[in-house]
Parts: structure tokens; sequence; C-alpha cells
């Protein structure tokens, strides 16, 4: 086993400024851990351009690698939850936070952070889906528990062309339900449509009519990725003892809202925690991942990279201009 691997490297200068480097580095620096991952794939989410750009509210000591994704192949586990081997998908927890994470080609991390990869997934796949697809499924997930049907009409997802959203459009899709996507960006109209959007409408048409207390019953179930009123507009308008997963907060972390959508209308809201959720019922949501919600055409809904085109993708990320998921391939 070499003692050196790559990785992406992020150093603080000064108090705001930070350099990016691609660095070998020992798995002596590794932190402490029982289990050690030869990591294949990674993905970019936003929390890991905010980590490499140097955001106190993700990272605040340095030097660090970030990634809150990686899926990989085990090296060593001192404890014996795992055997030398075994493929393993690690995300969340303090992963690519404070804990070095999956834009390194190994990483150590305590084993109650690992799963073992499912039959059904392969590395590559599971990292197209990483915790995107991990809090889309947890939200479609909690719509299923809650009694929400195909049957009893369309499912809303806003915030539609985001990470969370697209995967959450073709998860719901191919779980049998009519989804509507919201959306500001008019131009991906078709590209949500051939992941399985049955109607494609302005961000602005959710919203339309939220002055008022409750609005027009239209949604069966809501998957929320954008938070504020465009959250409260979805919860008034969902129909009797319907569901709404909230996962987001890019449009605001305040709820203008009132009581009556709950307790005329028994609507439920629900929030969806990737992060922290316990192991058996993440362990569940991948499952059906791997199996009944597999997606077709994952590759359709990302763009590859090696840890040299991060850079590229981390500003456009940044600058809201990623059109497809990143996948980090560190092989």
């Amino acid at each position: 086993m070499s003692a050196t691997f790559k990785t992406l490297l992020v150093e603080q200068l000064e108090k705001k400024v930070f350099t990016r480097s691609i660095v070998e580095r020992s798995i002596n620096d590794l932190p402490e851990g029982e289990l050690l991952v030869r990591v294949h794939y990674s993905s970019l989410n936003f929390k890991d351009a905010l980590s490499a750009t140097g955001n106190p509210g993700v990272t605040r000591n340095f030097p660090h690698t970030p990634g809150i994704d990686a899926a990989g192949e085990v090296v060593s586990c001192s404890d014996g939850s795992f055997a030398v081997g075994d493929q393993v998908i690690v995300t969340s927890y303090d992963l690519g936070m404070e804990t070095d994470g999956g834009f390194g080609q190994m990483i150590r991390v305590p084993s109650k952070w690992a799963l073992r990869l499912p039959a059904g997934l392969s590395l590559k796949e599971s990292m197209m889906l990483g915790t995107a697809g991990l809090t889309a499924a947890l939200s479609v997930y909690e719509l299923v528990q809650g009694g929400v049907k195909p049957e009893d009409g369309p499912i809303l997802v806003t915030g539609a062309t985001g990470g969370v959203g697209s995967l959450a459009v073709a998860i719901l899709a191919k779980a049998g339900y009519q989804v509507t996507a919201a959306t500001g960006k008019a131009s991906e109209t078709e590209y949500l449509k051939s992941i399985g959007a049955s109607e494609v409408i302005e961000r602005a048409a959710v919203t339309e009519g939220n002055e008022r207390p409750m609005m027009k019953t239209l949604w069966a179930g809501v998957v929320d990725c954008v938070g504020g009123e465009t959250l409260a507009a979805a919860i008034k308008s969902t129909k009797y003892g319907g569901v709404v997963t909230c996962c987001g907060l890019v449009g605001s972390i305040d709820l203008p809202l009132n009581v009556f959508p709950f307790i005329l209308r028994g609507v439920r809201l629900i929030g969806i925690d990737s992060a922290e959720c316990p192991m058996s019922h993440r362990t569940a949501v991948w499952q059906k991942l791997a199996t009944d919600w597999k997606i077709a055409g994952l590759e359709a809904m990302v763009d590859e990279v090696g840890l040299d085109g991060l850079e590229e993708k981390i500003q456009a990320i940044l600058k809201g201009g990623l059109k497809r998921r990143g996948l980090v391939n560190l092989q």
C-alpha cells in the first residue's frame, strides 16, 4: 500500500485568503478513525464549494480537504466492522467539513459513518447520487411513509434544476408519481421533462396568491428545496392530508406562514436531514436507490471530472452556473 496519496488541499494564507492545490499527502496526515478507505469516486456539492473557499460556517480549521461524499474500497478496519476489500459509501456526518473528505484518494473515518454498497449500485453510480441523491430519496421516502400515493395527484418539486431537486424529480417519476417541476430556469424545461417531469412551471407560479392565508389546493405532496415564501406557498396549496418535505433554505431561512394549512387541511411538514439521520434509515433508503428507485440514465445528469477539473466546477457552482452534478473520479 502506498504511504502517500493525491488530494485537493485548501490552505489559509491570511484571514480571508485561501488557496487550493493538488498535493501528495501521507496517510499519517489523516485524522483518527477505525476505517481507512481508498476513494474511487466523490461528488461536488454546494457545501464542498463553501468549504473549498474558506466559508467559516462549514470549515474553520486548515489545511483541509473538502468532499462530503466518498465511495471506495476498505483498506483496513481496526474494529472489524468491515473486511478489507469491502465497497462502502460514506456521506455526511463531519466528512469534508472538519474531517478530511472525499476530494482525496484516501479517507480515514469512524466505521459507524460507513455503509456497505448495496447490490445493484456501482461505486460510480452511488456518487452520481451522493448526498443530493440521499436527501432526495429521504424526501420521497417520507412522502411514501406519509401515505401519499401516485393516484392522489401531482407532486411539486421546487428548485427542480438543483442537485436535490433534479434527483427528486427522477426518483418520483421512477416511483410512479406525476411530477410538477418548478424552476427559475426556463431553458432547462426539456431537461426536466427528460428526467421525468410531467409538467414544468415557473417558480413565480408557485408563489402567486401567497398573500392569502390559504390557496387553491394543487399538490398531493411537495419536495421543497428552496424554503421561504416558496415553501409557505407550497404548504398553503397542498391538498388535505398531504405531506410537504423541506430540505433547502436558498429562498430564506424564515417561513412566513399561518397555521391554517395544518389545522384545517391536516397538511404535514417534515424536515429532511441527511447529515445525522440514523444509519438504519439511510441504509433502507440506499437500498431503495439500488432497486425500486434506481434511476436509468444517471450518466446524463452528471459531468465527470478528475481532481484537476474541480476548480472550474467549484467556481461554477458558487455562481449558480453548474448545469449538472459534478462527479469526481479519484482513480
